[in-house]
């Protein structure tokens, strides 16, 4: 049975960090309205993705709202009530003019509000108890490391998430839950999401997709898939450990227009193989000293030298300077690091290549950075922090399109490292951060980076050696020493003598 396409398009888009000082708020969000929306054609992000299958398919696009903020801090909840205000305005207008066949969202999945612990369950809530969208199709996509809870399931027909950690496959995967709902909009079939949730929750640095459990877990649902054209998507939830709401951690769901009790099966199998799946080793964080220890060693670099405590892709600010001070202790010759310090690029405002200063820098935004450092610096250069990603299927392309903007920067130099200065908390996914900057990375010796896995498609290619190393910061890799309140107990590993 055909029906006419007329789909309307939104988008809510936030990582929240519950544990993080200060809120998110309205000003913090960049906003697409209506036919602004098209301006995603072309962009590697998942909105990109959906804009052109929408094209593609000959879709009457009805395009809403799009919402989307870094990660960071807890959001106001005036946030929400206003996306809202604005997504029920352009649905009610569009209704006036005839009815909608389907409503396709952008989402990441683990937002978290002042009030609201489950942000995409509520807004999907909210939709689907509009009376003229009782019975439209809903269909959407998700980070992987989204907390999914029952009610995104029971209100939504398919919510699609990515594969990949790095998440080089965000568009493919809007790309292909737009396929999807567009063959649901061919048919009365009806067509159901089932979810279950396992007792675990996984600190970032246990998502990758390259290591244990996702690995594992990843491939058995790919199989499920390949076995039975019923399913349309197995998807696998690694959650994001640091939004503190009932459903944080690993989930799966099913959408299958098939029967309930193979489907139920296999949601199971996949909650078991997660419980007996270890983390692998790879990401085991050192103590600072050990991992300079450990760098004096290689002959020639680039050595990553990873800080998951200051995962500026998991909300943290990028503030830490510990790793900068240890390299400056141990005279470790062409090092780069990135520290987010707005106060310290005014500073440098009026100052040209060459000029010398003394500089505090880092460490301003919270005690758990044990303080910042004071150095005297030698000015390289200073810019507008602008850049274009150099790999369209970068991480951050699914965060903020293909045009990075990390606020004024500034490049300064003490002794043997170079330390890029940013007025945003920009992650580090793509190298061409660096060059952007006047820096090549391949030519340095140790390399700083504030993430956990998502950096490894853009520097794991140029790396020698990855070192995981254990620095202050809001991103623990030890989850117990977070003051959770909502996540349902017992789970492991909080829960775990």
């Amino acid at each position: 049975m055909t029906h006419a396409k007329r789909v309307l398009i939104a988008g809510l888009y936030h990582e929240t960090h519950s544990f993080l000082p200060g809120r998110t708020l309205l000003d913090d969000f960049t906003i697409l309205r209506g036919p602004e929306l098209w301006l995603a054609v072309g962009e590697p992000s998942p909105l990109g993705g959906a804009m052109e299958t929408a094209r593609a398919c000959g879709w009457d696009v009805v395009p809403a709202v799009d919402y989307r903020a870094v990660p960071s801090g807890m959001v106001a909840d005036s946030v929400l009530e206003s996306w809202w205000r604005e997504f029920d305005e352009c649905a009610q207008v569009a209704l006036r003019k005839g009815s909608l066949q389907g409503v396709f969202l952008v989402l990441h999945g683990a937002m978290v509000t002042e009030t609201c612990r489950d942000v995409e369950g509520e807004l999907l809530e909210r939709i689907r108890a509009l009376p003229a969208l009782a019975r439209t199709r809903i269909v959407g996509v998700t980070d992987l490391h989204a907390n999914v809870s029952l009610r995104m399931a029971e209100f939504s027909d398919a919510l699609v998430t990515y594969h990949q950690n790095p998440h080089t496959d965000a568009k493919a995967t809007a790309i292909r839950a737009a396929h999807i709902l567009d063959s649901l909009l061919e048919t009365d079939t009806p067509v159901r999401t089932l979810w279950a949730q396992p007792p675990l929750v996984l600190p970032p640095t246990a998502t990758g997709t390259a290591d244990e459990p996702m690995r594992t877990l990843e491939s058995l649902a790919r199989r499920m898939e390949s076995e039975n054209p019923d399913f349309l998507a197995v998807n696998v939830h690694a959650g994001f450990a640091f939004a503190d709401m009932r459903d944080t951690g690993v989930s799966f769901t099913m959408n299958t227009v098939g029967e309930n009790a193979e489907a139920a099966g296999k949601l199971d199998a996949l909650c078991d193989a997660a419980m007996r799946t270890p983390p692998g080793r790879q990401t085991e964080e050192m103590p600072l000293e050990a991992a300079m220890a450990r760098l004096v060693q290689y002959e020639a670099g680039p050595i990553l030298l990873v800080e998951p405590s200051d995962n500026i892709g998991a909300g943290a600010p990028g503030e830490g300077v510990a790793l900068l001070k240890a390299l400056i202790a141990h005279d470790i010759q062409k090092a780069g690091v990135i520290v987010n310090d707005l106060e310290a690029v005014a500073e440098l405002a009026a100052l040209s290549p060459g000029d010398l200063c003394v500089l505090r820098i880092g460490g301003k935004s919270s005690p758990l950075y044990g303080g910042g450092c004071e150095l005297e610096v030698e000015v390289v250069s200073r810019s507008d922090g602008r850049f274009t990603l150099e790999d369209p299927h970068s991480h951050l392309a699914s965060m903020a399109g293909s045009h990075i903007d990390m606020g004024p920067c500034a490049v300064v130099r003490h002794r043997g490292v170079h330390i890029l200065l940013t007025s945003r908390a920009t992650a580090p996914f793509d190298l061409g951060q660096w060059r952007s900057q006047g820096i090549v990375p391949e030519q340095l010796f140790a390399i700083g980076v504030k993430a956990a896995v998502a950096h490894r498609q853009a520097s794991d290619p140029i790396a020698r050696a990855s070192l995981y190393v254990e620095t202050p910061g809001p991103c623990p890799g030890d989850l117990r020493t977070l003051p959770f309140r909502h996540i349902r107990r017992p789970v492991r590993p909080l829960d775990e003598p």
